[in-house]
């Protein structure tokens, strides 16, 4: 089914985010460092949450798996994806450890650095037998990062939701989103990221962890196809206001990005990445047909592109109302 001029309609399939979910603390004033910062405004974020609550403001099905701890934070966090319209049934709380915080420094350009507490955190213990198998058994589309492989036992248990994933026919959908600073060294990221490549269907990555990844300082087709392996659908390389570029077995091109004035990048990419799952869960031979994966990647960049406009990420989600009429002008 088509709404929109050849945009497709929102699926009913259920889309499965495993993952950390944190508070982002957000400084009052931007531009400063975090010692300037006169005070700080607690944001939930976590890019696997926020892809989910960006599909379930889409009117699109969302669930999300992971821990938080068994403290007021965590049961802040659990209540806004309540709230949100996603499936809580994944989420497993820790009596032991703190739901993760990150400190912000958002710079005057609207770019983020981050100051991370997880010693350890509850989402790295996520345990593989505390996983609601069934509930990832049901989803259309499973979507994860790379966080979750940085320790044990988080990283067994991803590795697990993968598999059992992988077995029931969803779709595999991956979103690295690095963060360096919580990486043991540069290398170890690199390797790890890259350890799961092949296992997916679609990858999405950032300019920046093209270049990380692939060690090349060019922002070309010839470096993201390094990246492209036999398994594959779809290869997103996001470039921030210069849009995107897209490749799949059979064509690939760029899309243009809106512009907007940006006040706070965070959960950009997130809001990008939801947009174009709700939109094909219901539909995946819209990976192979160009037409309509341009008209999707659009939507999904004009989605990315309204979440800047607001800080923190889960506030400045969009609605599928607001992003048509973006692309209305």
């Amino acid at each position: 089914m088509a709404s929109n001029n050849g945009l497709p309609a929102t699926g009913n399939g259920l889309i499965v985010s495993f993952g950390e979910m944190l508070i982002d603390f957000v400084p009052t004033t931007s531009g400063v460092s975090l010692a300037e910062a006169p005070g700080f405004l607690k944001a939930p974020g976590g890019a696997p949450a926020n892809v989910a609550i960006a599909v379930s403001r889409l009117g699109g099905k969302a669930a999300f798996v992971g821990k938080l701890g068994d403290d007021e934070f965590g049961h802040m966090l659990a209540g806004i994806l309540k709230e949100y319209g996603v499936r809580g049934d994944g989420i497993n709380f820790d009596q032991g450890a703190r739901t993760a915080l990150a400190f912000v420094t958002l710079r005057a350009d609207g770019e983020r650095e981050f100051m991370f507490y997880r010693n350890p955190s509850a989402d790295m213990l996520l345990k593989p037998e505390e996983l609601n198998l069934e509930l990832i058994r049901s989803a259309k589309v499973f979507h994860y990062g790379s966080i979750s492989l940085i320790v044990e036992p988080c990283r067994s248990a991803h590795l697990k939701a993968m598999e059992v994933a992988k077995d029931a026919g969803c779709l595999l959908s991956y979103d690295p989103n690095l963060r360096l600073p919580l990486w043991p060294s540069p290398e170890e990221a690199r390797e790890q990221i890259l350890s799961i490549w092949e296992k997916a269907d679609l990858i999405k990555v950032s300019d920046v962890e093209l270049e990380f990844l692939t060690g090349s300082n060019k922002i070309d087709d010839a470096t993201a196809l390094s990246l492209w392996r036999p398994n594959l659908k779809l290869l997103l390389v996001t470039l921030g206001e210069n849009g995107s570029r897209y490749y799949t077995k059979n064509f690939h091109g760029s899309v243009d990005a809106f512009h907007v004035s940006t006040v706070d990048t965070t959960g950009a990419g997130d809001s990008f990445v939801g947009a174009l799952l709700c939109k094909i869960v219901d539909d995946q031979s819209i990976l192979e047909d160009e037409p309509r994966l341009r008209e999707v990647l659009k939507f999904s960049s004009a989605c990315g592109a309204i979440t800047t406009t607001k800080k923190g990420a889960i506030p400045a989600l969009p609605t599928e109302t607001e992003v048509l009429s973006l692309i209305k002008g």
